[in-house]
Order: C-alpha cells, then sequence, then structure tokens
C-alpha cells in the first residue's frame, strides 16, 4: 500500500525569517518568499509609515518626516520585539531610505538601540546587507538606482552614505517610472537601468527601495549586461540566511543572481 505524503503546511521550513516592513506595503513578503526555498519561511511585522496610504499607494516624493518617523522608538523598537518573540533565525528592517537620513554613525546607533530586544537574534537590513554584499562580491563602483518616490535630495544622501564608507559611487538618481508601485514592471524597470545607468559601467548595481518591484530583473541584466545587480529585497533575504547559519540554502538560490553564490567576507 502506497503512504500518502503529509501536506506541507509551513512548520517544517528549517530557516525562519522575520521582516519589518511598512504597515501597507506587500512587495518585500512578495519578493523575499519569491526567492526562498520552501525550506525558508518569511515572518513579517508592520510598523506606521505616513508617506504610504491605504491599498500601498504612495505619495509621489515622500516626505522626510516619515523616514526617521519609521525608525523612532518606541514604534520600531515594539514592531522588532513582537517579531523576535517567534522562533526565528533571524532578522530584517526592510527599509531603505532611513538609513540614507540617519547615515553611517546613526545607522550604527539604531542597531545597537534594538540589540536588547531581538532576543540574541541577528538582525540586518538593506543598506548594511547591500555593503556586505558589495564586499562579497568585490565591487567597489558602484550605481544606485532608487524608486521614484525618493527625490534628488534623498538619492544624494544614499549616495553620500556609501561614499562614507569608501564606494565609487559613479551614478546614483531615483528612477525615470512613474511613482506608483504597481505601474512598475521588471521590464520597465530593466529597461530604463539598461538605457541610463548601464554606460556608467558599475561593477554592481543597486535598486535600492524595498517597495520597489525589482527582483525580476536581476538575472536578464546579469545575463546580458556583464554586471552584478542587487535589489533591496534581494540582499536582505541574502544576508539574513548567512546570519541564520544557512550559507548552503543560500548558495542553492541560483535564479536570482551571482550574490547567492557568494558567502560575506570575514569580519563583515
Amino acid at each position: 500500500m502506497t503512504s500518502t505524503p503529509a501536506p506541507v503546511d509551513g512548520w517544517d521550513a528549517s530557516t525562519r525569517i522575520g521582516v519589518v516592513v511598512p504597515h501597507a506595503d506587500v512587495g518585500p513578503e512578495a519578493e523575499l518568499q519569491a526567492i526562498a526555498p520552501a525550506s525558508v519561511s518569511i515572518h513579517g511585522s508592520r510598523t506606521h509609515f505616513s508617506a504610504m496610504r491605504p491599498g500601498g499607494e504612495m505619495d509621489e516624493k515622500i516626505p522626510y518626516d516619515p523616514v526617521l518617523t519609521f525608525v523612532e522608538a518606541p514604534h520600531l523598537d515594539n514592531a522588532v520585539e513582537l517579531l523576535a518573540a517567534s522562533p526565528l533565525h533571524a532578522l530584517t528592517l526592510a527599509f531603505t531610505s532611513s538609513s540614507y537620513a540617519l547615515k553611517a554613525q546613526g545607522e550604527k546607533e539604531l542597531y545597537e538601540r534594538l540589540l536588547p530586544v531581538t532576543r540574541g537574534l541577528p538582525i540586518t537590513g538593506t543598506t548594511l546587507a547591500a555593503r556586505v554584499a558589495f564586499d562579497a562580491l568585490g565591487a567597489r563602483r558602484i550605481a544606485v538606482v532608487n524608486p521614484p518616490w525618493f527625490d534628488d535630495d534623498l538619492s544624494g544622501q544614499g549616495a553620500d552614505y556609501f561614499r562614507e564608507f569608501g564606494y565609487d559611487v559613479v551614478y546614483h538618481g531615483p528612477c525615470g517610472l512613474p511613482s506608483d508601485q504597481k505601474a512598475i514592471t521588471p521590464d520597465n524597470l530593466a529597461a530604463w537601468i539598461r538605457t541610463t545607468v548601464a554606460a556608467h559601467r558599475p561593477e554592481a548595481v543597486l535598486v535600492a527601495g524595498n517597495g520597489i518591484r525589482a527582483v525580476g530583473t536581476i538575472k536578464p541584466l546579469e545575463d546580458e549586461l556583464g554586471f552584478n545587480v542587487v535589489t533591496a529585497n534581494q540582499v536582505i533575504l541574502w544576508h539574513s540566511l548567512h546570519l541564520a547559519g544557512a550559507a548552503d540554502t543560500a548558495h542553492g538560490i541560483t535564479d536570482y543572481g551571482h550574490l547567492f553564490a557568494m558567502s560575506p567576507k570575514e569580519g563583515s
């Protein structure tokens, strides 16, 4: 008699990653779960971001106050603490612009502030993971493509953030697409990078902003243009898996860029 396999219900995931996202943004969890193999489960916690309206609609250009409000105590701390109470292996913050505004020192202080509420779990975030990814890829000449809802000043803060760590930012700017999450597709985003960014000959391009639909651009652009492509949600999953001790799982992901074949450099 042939036995029937037990149905998969998610409880058998060998690696569980917790992610803190803006309250109305489905993008990070959707992209993370698309990349993650069946052995990895994604668990979200939400905190308020006042530039995002019901239905995931985003302001045409996000104002500066919400960028910093997102990471203020106690709201972010409470979200991280509640998430860390779950049986997870690593945590990540799915938000980019706050680190731009905080700069290197402010970001360092943010992670130090969160340590007491993480239950000892390792924690990362978009810009931190991107730096670790650049180093793993040996990329120093970088381009930073920001969502259209970042204005030029915020994009400049992002370039300054990476320059603080010694990267040569050969291009940065908000992408020239509609400031509407639902209007951005891998095809039109890839076309814009191909026509606007590729000529700057970066060693790696970061598509920043966790709310932009980007992971579908990675493999086609890498295959065609020959430089590394990293995106906000790709890097936080890659770094989280390594922090969780799941390097073999990360290396087994083959459809989302050269990054997953790499390991963080010692000390990163």
